[in-house]
């Protein structure tokens, strides 16, 4: 994005609809002591790495330098695939596994995820598994590719569950592995003009046959089967897994959007078992958590929101030109983060006044964010370790942060993908291309991580 510079605009309190939380609820608040939090929280020591092996720092190094370089990342689908080619499957998997797969993959099978998952618990960390499965459109493969999706995330809800390192565990879901991304689109259209009740979707979900407006019998007969397929998932989470619903691009949010607060609806009246992604570097991003929000409070569900800054910008801007229609995406750096921590005061005012209503996860690997947050959550008496206020970074980078905020008892969690080399690394390209910000300025963790580096170098020099 390009910068902007400009006073900071000031801004209304959104939410005086809200009532005072209840007394039990209180109870999860607890106030730290304010001169601790600025010096806890500069994220400027290198001990955070100490927790790692010789070898992972290694990795993690060489790794960050490579990813620094946009051209690398921008063609690395291309260098995989000439690279496998030329070495073969199985040298080019052999090779992978224990450099970029090992750094952001947990594992192929359930021994090997539960063995990454208990390093990550004993650090203080949480899981929040990721089946790589995803759709964009022109790639829908038919009924039984989305119902072999919906095992796989029923699996994942099993894993997340099962074992001895879960704890409050999470998910990931993207509806686009379950959900048609052209139907997804088709849909946004039509509730643009005649909104769907979300009763009918909770009723369709149940079984029943609903006829959905502007659906052909085919388009019909895939809503129908997707929303059961949701159904199925959701059952099996609530009370054990909290199910994180990812945003996609804007030209299908407002039906996935549509899918996940029926979901709310039906399985989030004992709390936040389903969650929506709120992209803030999107101009409507604020208008549309404040609509959440009241939807929430109308229709009387818990509201989970997983707050990012958002990864498709770039495509978004090409699109929006492209369709001769306004740039959706905020102009400059300054004003998404604007955005971001409007809608994250929003969000914590919301939290300290009612607990019961809503939970958030700060999503992000900006530091200044992440500061803030804290800040708010001492001001407004919201307990570190109480979960009503999480945090979360991608499994392999920003570990600087988690592990300092997990050290102070924050309650951090960790995006995990898992899966083969063949299955993971479609998955991992997507999204390293999709956060080159991110990578790019990964500088202060490859600096922390030299450090950390020098000093093993130095005392096994002296002792020698």
């Amino acid at each position: 994005m390009m910068m902007c510079s400009r006073l900071r605009p000031s801004l209304p309190h959104p939410l005086s609809l809200r009532l005072l939380a209840t007394t039990a609820s209180r109870m999860m608040v607890a106030v730290k002591k304010p001169d601790r939090l600025s010096a806890t929280l500069t994220f400027e020591d290198p001990s955070a790495f100490r927790v790692k092996s010789l070898g992972e720092l290694l990795r993690a190094l060489g790794i960050f330098h490579l990813c620094s370089f946009s051209v690398l990342v921008n063609n690395s689908g291309k260098l995989m695939s000439v690279a496998r080619r030329l070495l073969g499957r199985r040298v080019f998997s052999s090779l992978l596994r224990p450099t970029v797969y090992a750094q952001f993959v947990a594992g192929e099978n359930e021994n090997e995820i539960s063995q990454s998952m208990e390093k990550m618990s004993l650090l203080g960390l949480r899981p929040m598994l990721a089946v790589p499965i995803e759709e964009d459109l022109g790639e829908s493969t038919g009924e039984k590719r989305y119902d072999d999706n919906m095992e796989a995330m029923l699996e994942c809800v099993q894993i997340s569950h099962s074992n001895t390192w879960s704890r409050d565990p999470m998910i990931q879901l993207k509806v686009t592995a379950l959900l048609s991304p052209d139907l997804c689109v088709k849909l946004t259209t039509l509730i643009a003009q005649q909104p769907y009740d979300l009763n009918l979707l909770v009723r369709a979900m149940d079984g029943e046959q609903i006829n959905f407006p502007g659906l052909d019998e085919s388009d019909l007969a895939h809503f129908l089967s997707s929303l059961r397929r949701l159904n199925q998932i959701a059952e099996a989470s609530v009370n054990k897994v909290r199910v994180l619903v990812d945003a996609e691009y804007t030209y299908m949010n407002p039906a996935l959007s549509l899918v996940t607060m029926a979901m709310m609806k039906k399985f989030n009246k004992d709390g936040a078992w389903i969650w929506n992604t709120y992209q803030c570097y999107l101009k409507e991003s604020r208008s549309l958590l404040l609509e959440a929000l009241r939807l929430s409070e109308t229709e009387g569900f818990c509201l989970g929101v997983k707050l990012v800054r958002g990864a498709y910008m770039d495509k978004e801007r090409k699109l929006a030109e492209k369709q001769g229609r306004p740039d959706p995406v905020h102009k400059c750096w300054e004003d998404t983060n604007d955005s971001y921590n409007s809608s994250l005061d929003v969000m914590l005012e919301d939290i300290s006044k009612n607990p019961e209503s809503s939970r958030i996860i700060v999503a992000t690997h900006n530091e200044e964010s992440v500061r803030r947050a804290a800040k708010r959550m001492e001001e407004l008496g919201i307990a570190n370790d109480g979960g009503l206020v999480c945090f979360g970074q991608l499994l392999g980078m920003c570990d600087h942060v988690s592990l300092t905020l997990a050290k102070e008892g924050y309650v951090v969690y960790k995006s995990v993908p898992y899966g083969s080399v063949d299955d993971t690394l479609p998955y991992l390209i997507r999204r390293a291309q999709e956060n080159q910000t991110v990578l790019q300025g990964i500088r202060k963790e490859r600096d922390l991580l030299k450090k950390e580096l020098f000093r093993r170098l130095t005392l096994r020099g002296g002792r020698s």
